[in-house]
């Protein structure tokens, strides 16, 4: 008594619960074979939800272009005349502008013909074409030409380097000339010098030219009053001598 009275219980519990939707319809298979399938029920669901007719297979999406210029047919069945329709754009030969030929060629029935060497390139030598120097000289003129170079040449005499005049004080190039031995060599007698007072004064000059100068009018070489020559060669600082003696 005690199952049946549940039994009898929970039967009368359903009886009372709604209905669950669709569950009186039968088992729809939603696997799909391929991108067609699922396309296809895509397709037909949304028609089912939104209340619209299906769009036809191979239906174009978007805006539509314009249709050619022959006659066609509405989907209710009415020929429409080519007239009606909007024209065509069509590019005719005489809208193509014509090509401008290359500079130095020529444009015939036949095509384009190549634009000559010769006369692109006039303003290239042709001293090596033996023809066209053959056309423009002859031996009488070569000849020509030597004896009027031979009589225009002229043989310039070498002259004597001038003298200077004034005061212009030592000339550097004249002492080197006139000295023979090597720098290092010690020629005249020196005081004790400390290089660092040395190097101070030669630190004055900017360059090794002027402090020989200054060397030279202060006495130099036999006397070295401006501490340039401390090893008694007679060449102040580092200048070299070697450099006007060829």
């Amino acid at each position: 008594m005690r199952y049946a009275f549940g039994i009898a219980a929970l039967a009368a519990l359903a009886a009372c619960s709604p209905p669950v939707p669709e569950s009186g319809a039968p088992a729809r298979d939603v696997s799909f074979g391929d991108y067609g399938d699922y396309n296809s029920y895509t397709v037909r669901r949304e028609s089912e939800l939104t209340g619209t007719p299906p769009a036809q297979p191979g239906a174009r999406i978007g805006p539509s272009l314009p249709p050619a210029q022959t006659a066609a047919t509405t989907t209710t069945g009415t020929r429409v005349p080519p007239d009606s329709l909007p024209p065509r754009q069509t590019l005719v030969n005489a809208d193509i502008p014509p090509e401008t030929p290359a500079l130095g060629t020529t444009t015939t029935n036949a095509g384009t013909t190549p634009p000559d060497p010769s006369q692109s390139n006039r303003g290239l030598s042709n001293e090596q074409d033996f023809d066209e120097v053959a056309n423009r000289q002859s031996i009488e003129s070569d000849a020509e030409r030597l004896r009027a170079n031979r009589e225009a040449f002229q043989v310039i005499e070498p002259t004597a380097v001038p003298t200077r005049t004034g005061n212009a004080g030592p000339n550097i190039v004249q002492y080197a000339l006139s000295s023979r031995h090597p720098r290092g060599q010690k020629l005249y007698r020196r005081g004790i010098t400390s290089q660092r007072k040395h190097e101070r004064a030669c630190f004055q000059y900017v360059s090794s030219d002027l402090a020989q100068e200054a060397f030279l009018s202060a006495g130099g070489p036999q006397r070295d009053r401006l501490g340039l020559d401390p090893d008694g060669d007679g060449y102040a600082c580092d200048w070299d001598p070697s450099r006007y003696r060829g």
